[in-house]
């Protein structure tokens, strides 16, 4: 089978882009697919992921983001005469390499490649949740703007042979589409070890940023270190970290740890007893399942979306978006009870299975042979 994937870039370390390259590298690898990454913006910079020496790249040269420093009005004419290259490149290409199928990743093709008659099957990826942009919209005349937007690109969407989404949550708020599907991530591997589930540590990860809501996470465990002062809160990831910083100062908390980002996380997991994730919105969050994984139990804020399609009540414990006093209360729960977490730990450790690549890229391959089919 020959595929086509089409993204701006593999140079970024985003975690779309390193779900692509274990998708691609499997499908290469593992099952010898003939596979092909189109990009825009690649501009001769190295990947930033391992792709596989068998995979295929070509960069078509649009690089939307030169003009970024110019005027509105420049960029937006810029931008529909990069359009129109855009889609004459990626037309001639899908004719001269006559795919089986191609993906797109939601990236500036997803309006217009539908369009391309060239015979492949479309299928269009989504790796966040469907209200993001509304999220993160600084006032309400652009939650407004965003929303229309999103709701408007529906139409586009039921072009598509498929739409893949990450949650069964994510799903329901796309409505009724009749070309959708689920297929969640997958993790490249589940660790041979498993916590013990003895320490006092408890751990978090991811940039930091305003979505990741380590603001919240130190407002709870400022609570928390009145019961349980013994345990440590180590938090994992890049970032500007001076607020953070600033924050733990105010609260006088010496059990919070700000760590870099490391690339051999899984040894953290192990040394842990509990994953807490405090983000304000997701895609899919993957450290829930790397965490799951390493046989930690999970708290978690019930945020949009991933959580709520991850955790179940026989490893973790979900409770109310931004509420900190509960988020206090479940870590307590799961601290005050070594057995809870040990069992808890286990059930993590045999749910993860089902984020394992042979799963998930079983789902694919089912999807591909569907979509030829028709």
């Amino acid at each position: 089978m020959k595929i086509i994937y089409s993204i701006n870039s593999t140079s970024n370390s985003g975690g779309m882009e390193r779900i692509l390259m274990n998708k691609a590298n499997y499908l290469a690898d593992v099952l010898n697919y003939d596979v092909s990454i189109v990009t825009t913006e690649q501009r001769g910079q190295k990947h930033f992921f391992p792709f596989s020496n068998k995979i295929k790249f070509y960069d078509l040269g649009i690089n939307y983001d030169e003009d970024k420093d110019r005027n509105i009005i420049y960029r937006l004419i810029k931008k529909q005469f990069k359009k129109k290259i855009h889609e004459q490149k990626l037309t001639a290409l899908l004719y001269k390499e006559k795919p089986d199928i191609c993906i797109s990743m939601f990236d500036r093709d997803f309006d217009f490649l539908y369009k391309i008659k060239d015979g492949s099957k479309k299928i269009l990826e989504y790796h966040f949740s469907k209200y993001i942009k509304v999220i993160e919209a600084k006032n309400p005349l652009m939650k407004w703007v965003q929303k229309r937007r999103t709701e408007r690109w529906t139409t586009v969407i039921r072009n598509y042979h498929r739409f893949v989404v990450l949650t069964d949550e994510d799903k329901l708020q796309w409505g009724n589409l009749d070309n959708i599907c689920v297929i969640p991530n997958f993790i490249p591997h589940i660790s041979a070890e498993k916590s013990s589930c003895t320490s006092r540590r408890v751990i978090s990860a991811g940039r930091a940023s305003f979505q990741k809501g380590f603001d919240l996470l130190i407002d709870a465990w400022k609570l928390v270190t009145e019961k349980f002062p013994e345990w440590e809160l180590y938090i994992f990831g890049n970032g500007d970290k001076h607020e953070l910083e600033k924050q733990i100062q105010s609260k006088n908390i010496a059990s919070i740890k700000l760590m870099p980002a490391i690339s051999e996380i899984e040894k953290e997991y192990l040394r842990s007893s509990i994953y807490v994730m405090s983000s304000r919105y997701e895609g899919l969050p993957m450290v829930l399942i790397e965490a799951m994984a390493c046989g930690l139990p999970l708290v978690s804020f019930a945020c949009p979306c991933g959580p709520m399609d991850v955790i179940k009540d026989s490893f973790g414990s979900l409770v109310p978006n931004g509420d900190t006093k509960a988020l206090a209360a479940a870590l307590m729960k799961w601290m005050e009870n070594e057995d809870m977490r040990k069992q808890g730990g286990k059930c993590a450790y045999e749910a993860s299975k089902q984020y394992s690549q042979e799963t998930v890229m079983k789902k694919w391959i089912d999807l591909f042979e569907s979509v030829i089919k028709e």
